[in-house]
């Protein structure tokens, strides 16, 4: 299956590191003009050449915007005013007593991980939408699923995102644009390889100590492994292309069998 994006025009938010940096790489190595952002500009611009040396083959492009601002989303639009492709991939993430969470943090996640993700698809789902052809995806978490009691406001801001994908299908059905929501498993991004090490031995070599990680304190994976960013990667790129045109509305798990359930 050749997936070839050439023509293409996409946008991955959050896209300066981990699984965004992977998929704005798959999607340029498929042949779609792809533009990196973040909010650091030093960042945006290192991130850029990675994508171009991972084998883009058209133009490559880094807009540093904090898109969680009016002013930086206005930014972004200004800049990229039309996309073929739009990855809402932006998130924050970090652990804190469920009880501790104050009101100001609840809505931080809420604005920086579901409100980014909808201002933009409300710019850009109507020019799809006029041009009979788009793709929006959202990077949700199998913690939507299964809620983690020390990311409570992580898992419910990946919870809204499902909701959030599967109402703006609804609102393209019949147009030729498809809006699905990509479900990622435990996956093996920047501080990740600390974290392991601190609950296992740190003498094993890292492929044993991801797999000792995984059997002890993530055991309903059924990959027994961390998810590679590419990986996830493989999956945007083909949602992305012409080939998935029958799928839309849906939760696409990407999860190595973490969640215990057929269907999300």
């Amino acid at each position: 299956m050749r997936l070839d994006l050439t023509g293409k025009t996409a946008l991955v938010t959050g896209s300066s590191q981990g699984i965004g940096l992977a998929i704005a790489a798959g999607l340029a190595a498929s042949g779609a003009r792809v533009a990196v952002n973040g909010r650091d500009a030093g960042r945006v611009d290192a991130a850029v050449e990675r994508v171009r040396a991972a084998g883009a083959t058209a133009e490559v492009l880094g807009i540093a915007a904090d898109i969680a601002t009016d002013a930086g989303t206005a930014d972004v639009l200004g800049r990229l005013p039309d996309v073929d492709i739009l990855v809402n991939n932006l998130g924050i993430f970090g652990a804190e007593d469920p009880l501790a969470i104050t009101d100001d943090e609840w809505r931080r996640y809420f604005e920086v991980n579901v409100l980014t993700a909808v201002r933009l698809t409300r710019a850009y789902l109507p020019g799809m939408t006029e041009r009979g052809w788009g793709r929006i995806q959202y990077i949700a978490s199998d913690s939507a699923v299964v809620i983690p009691a020390e990311m409570i406001h992580y898992g419910m801001s990946k919870t809204a995102l499902l909701a959030v994908s599967r109402g703006f299908a609804k609102a393209a059905s019949g147009t030729g644009v498809t809006v699905n929501a990509v479900i990622a498993g435990p996956t093996h991004t920047g501080g990740v390889e600390d974290f392991v090490y601190q609950l296992v031995d740190r003498e094993l070599p890292w492929d044993e100590a991801q797999r000792e990680f995984m059997r002890r304190h993530r055991p309903q994976s059924l990959l027994e492994r961390l998810i590679e960013p590419e990986e996830i990667a493989n999956m945007v790129v083909y949602l992305s292309s012409v080939q998935a045109s029958a799928t839309t509305g849906a939760a696409v798990r990407v999860d190595g069998g973490y969640v215990d359930a057929i269907v999300p």
